[in-house]
């Protein structure tokens, strides 16, 4: 079985997917980028993937770094390099047969890259899609374990506790009678 890696070019998703995008047009780009590394540690939870979220800090002299956050390694690029090139450097050391990697990013410049290197690409809009999909598949499952384990929430009323009664009256007769 192959283990699954997931790039993610994080300031294409940022720019690409609404609600972050809001984020960062009101001048909140530290909360979008918050907010993209929370739903990625969801979805990694929820797919068993290996997920690698790119941030270019191609203009932010001396950030360069790489450390773990919520099961996600996390990484600023170094000065003078850009995501594009750190994600296809990365995943031609990283694909193999045993290692499908998957880009998100929805450069489609760097695509022809990543498919020369046998790594699979999906774009933005799909990534929030299967994202979307993920949640929504927890939800159905979280809804129907609790409705199999559901416990009666109101209580019994006097004639439905009789019923009850006479019903165990009755098949205690039975069982008797068969005795």
């Amino acid at each position: 079985m192959k283990r699954n890696i997931l790039i993610v070019d994080a300031y294409n998703m940022i720019g690409n997917w609404p609600k972050l995008n809001k984020l960062k047009q009101a001048g909140r780009l530290e909360d979008a980028r918050d907010s993209l590394l929370h739903i990625l540690a969801n979805f990694r939870r929820q797919r068993n993937y290996q997920i690698i979220v790119v941030f270019d800090a191609m203009y932010v002299p001396g950030l360069a770094q790489n450390y773990q956050q919520t099961g996600l390694e996390v990484v600023w690029t170094a000065e003078e390099q850009t995501a594009d090139s750190y994600i296809e450097a990365l995943t031609k050391q990283l694909q193999s047969p045993l290692t499908l990697v998957t880009v998100a990013t929805s450069d489609q410049a760097e695509q022809w890259t990543i498919f020369s290197q046998g790594a699979m690409r999906i774009p933005a809009w799909e990534l929030e899609r299967d994202i979307k999909r993920a949640d929504q598949e927890i939800k159905n499952q979280s809804q129907k374990y609790q409705d199999e384990a559901s416990v009666r929430r109101v209580p019994w009323d006097k004639q439905q506790l009789q019923k009850l009664d006479t019903l165990r009256k009755k098949l205690e007769e039975k069982k008797d009678s068969k005795n």
